[in-house]
């Protein structure tokens, strides 16, 4: 039985995902670079651990960068981009249907935690979550499962009692080698990835409430 809903951040409570490459290729285009789409994309859900860009970016132009000047107009522009952002559809409907459900509430991002509880703090979110794992409190981000195992710990539960909603592959995988039952809703720049390894997939979050998924979950076990 299900006694926890598990929540990415990025791409699937607010769309962060299209900004962040929007102000790295702006980084790029200021270099008299261009960065290819399907590069980045395999970052996406997981940290520079996986993908550089300034290593790339450094290597692509042959000479070395201010990193620390990039990385300041970098992270600017990001936020700026996404506090421009409304959270996405379905975010709020599903956090009341868990609450209503009596489940547990968590989040697990390979973003840091002031990037996440800044956010969810600027959409009056915090509260409702029962705990709150980032990157800042495990060693290995997504792909890999420390995060999810976090949160299942945090909220005193078994993996097979946890329903992760994830944007992007590499959440997938980090909640499915943790053990947790896994809904992907796909985002703009990660919707034509393969998501095979989720238990079930949805264009959107509004197109199932909380109640329908863990009965389908529940049908298919």
């Amino acid at each position: 039985m299900i006694k926890a809903v598990i929540f990415d951040f990025d791409g699937l409570i607010l769309e962060t995902e299209g900004p962040c490459y929007q102000s790295w290729n702006e980084i790029y285009r200021l270099h008299g670079n261009e960065l290819d789409l399907e590069t980045y994309i395999g970052t996406i859900g997981s940290s520079a651990d996986h993908f550089d860009p300034y290593e790339h970016l450094e290597r692509t132009l042959g000479y070395p960068v201010d990193r620390h000047a990039v990385r300041i107009h970098r992270r600017k522009r990001h936020l700026e981009l996404s506090e421009a952002e409304a959270m996405l559809p379905g975010v709020m409907e599903t956090i009341l249907d868990a609450k209503k459900l009596g489940l547990k509430i968590g989040l697990a991002s390979s973003s840091s935690q002031e990037w996440v509880e800044g956010h969810l703090r600027r959409l009056d979110l915090l509260p409702y979550f029962d705990t709150v794992q980032t990157a800042d409190n495990v060693d290995r981000t997504k792909p890999e499962p420390d995060l999810y195992l976090a949160a299942v710990k945090a909220l005193e539960i078994s993996p097979c009692e946890g329903l992760a909603l994830e944007d992007s592959p590499n959440g997938v995988l980090a909640a499915k080698r943790a053990g947790l039952y896994c809904i992907a809703v796909p985002g703009p720049l990660t919707c034509h990835l393969d998501f095979g390894l989720a238990d079930r997939k949805v264009e959107f979050l509004t197109d199932i409430s909380l109640a329908e998924a863990l009965k389908s979950l529940a049908g298919d076990n």
